[in-house]
């Protein structure tokens, strides 16, 4: 599992034949069944083949990723909010102010069991496997980005590919700099819930 034929082999059938299988038409609960099953090959190879330990650091510095997110977070925010202004206004803060609790649930469950997961997928076990195959730092970036957004192809959507690639290198850059797959989630998930606030949710999959 440790050969550069078999990790290859592995990056084209995890990172580009599944998220483009997925957008072939065959039933839910099969693609659900495969998301599962390489999901759960992706932990047994973090735990038992990388060797991988799952704690939060003591020493992580917090300072700075709070003042680096909130600025990104900020220029962001101003952008979406622009953006649905001017598309489809109707949708701007709707969900946060006709349904609540829903608003409430939903950054729950997407937080921890989709932002977490794809953290783990496309940042801790994509750099722990594939990093040595980069000399280069910023095509390992751009790469990353790639395989982030096309893990959206699903959608169907192009504005989705769009942010998830811009996205996919501020992730990747968060988790080069702090080598912390919590770090790296907790920005995603601010990113990914203020979407879903904003008005965005629909197209990213969301309920409304």
């Amino acid at each position: 599992m440790w050969s550069t034929k078999y990790k290859l082999t592995e990056f084209l059938v995890l990172f580009i034949i599944l998220p483009l299988s997925f957008t072939q038409k065959f039933p839910i609960r099969m693609k659900l069944i495969i998301g599962v099953i390489g999901f759960i090959y992706i932990i047994f190879i973090l735990f038992k083949i990388e060797k991988i330990k799952f704690k939060i650091a003591p020493n992580i510095n917090w300072n700075p990723f709070w003042k680096q997110t909130s600025i990104k977070f900020a220029i962001i925010a101003l952008i979406t909010t622009a953006l649905v202004w001017f598309t489809n206004k109707d949708a701007l803060f709707n969900v946060i102010i006709n349904k609540p609790k829903l608003w409430i649930i939903i950054l729950f469950v997407y937080s921890f069991l989709s932002v977490y997961p794809q953290e783990l997928i496309y940042r801790t076990f994509f750099f722990q496997r594939y990093d040595s195959f980069f000399k280069n730092p910023n095509l390992l970036l751009f790469v990353n980005a790639i395989v982030f957004s096309l893990g959206h192809i699903f959608f169907r959507n192009t504005l989705v590919l769009i942010l998830t690639f811009f996205g996919g290198l501020l992730f990747a850059f968060t988790f080069i700099k702090t080598k912390s797959t919590l770090l790296v989630s907790i920005e995603h998930a601010i990113y990914g819930c203020w979407l879903f606030t904003v008005g965005m949710g629909s197209m990213l999959g969301f309920p409304s």
